[in-house]
């Protein structure tokens, strides 16, 4: 999962994206409407949504909003906002907005508000990932193979997540990098390789060895 901070605050930002690492969610943070629109205009399809803060430098959410739906970019949006009064939440929400949370909050509400969008059917998350004998469960961050339960590192997890909703398709390494590493990571580097093949041994303890196969020059397949 990859969520895009919009926030000009550099301290709530930073303590925004922590807590999120800290889930397992890789965080890209900017700090310009401007910048944001034209990140969010190129790039939703590499978000899961976008944490949006509603007065910015350049261009605020309510504009940030109400374009990106122009443009029918359906990528979930809860944006953080100072302002607790009826007439706000309205106008966020006529914009385009999904969700708002109000200034100051409980990590754990930022938490409880995200995994509630994220499981909305347009995004198409069920509670449970079900492929074969893997289950997974983004909400509990628990995956099962025939029932025995995965120790799992949070990449692997963000990976076992991201084969478990494109079943039978050969993913390939820049898709896992868009979706699970933020825009400073090196893609040369072979710590994709490095995960996967600590997940395949972890899935190959629990059952079929081969579950999931490199296909040469291309990427990875979840084979069922």
């Amino acid at each position: 999962m990859r969520i895009l901070i919009v926030e000009d605050e550099p301290k709530l930002a930073q303590v925004i994206a922590r807590g999120l690492a800290a889930k397992g969610y890789a965080t890209d943070i900017l700090d310009d409407g401007e910048k944001a629109l034209t990140r969010i205009s190129l790039h939703h399809k590499d978000y899961d949504l976008v944490l949006l803060d509603l007065m910015l430098p350049s261009l605020d959410g309510y504009a940030i909003c109400r374009e990106v739906r122009s443009r029918d970019i359906v990528l979930p949006i809860l944006v953080l906002t100072a302002r607790a009064d009826t007439d706000t939440k309205v106008e966020l929400l006529l914009a385009g907005a999904d969700d708002y949370l109000v200034k100051p909050f409980a990590f754990e509400e930022l938490l409880a508000r995200i995994h509630a969008l994220l499981r909305r059917p347009a995004n198409a998350l069920p509670e449970t990932l079900t492929v074969a004998d893997l289950e997974l469960s983004p909400a509990e961050h628990a995956a099962w193979r025939g029932g025995k339960p995965l120790a799992l590192t949070l990449k692997e997890f963000g990976l076992l997540e991201y084969f478990l909703r494109h079943p039978n398709e050969v993913v390939n390494r820049e898709d896992l990098l868009a979706h699970l590493w933020d825009f400073n990571y090196e893609s040369f580097s072979n710590v994709i390789d490095v995960h996967v093949k600590n997940l395949r041994r972890k899935l190959g303890a629990a059952g079929d060895t081969g579950i999931l196969e490199t296909v040469r020059g291309i990427g990875y397949r979840l084979r069922v």
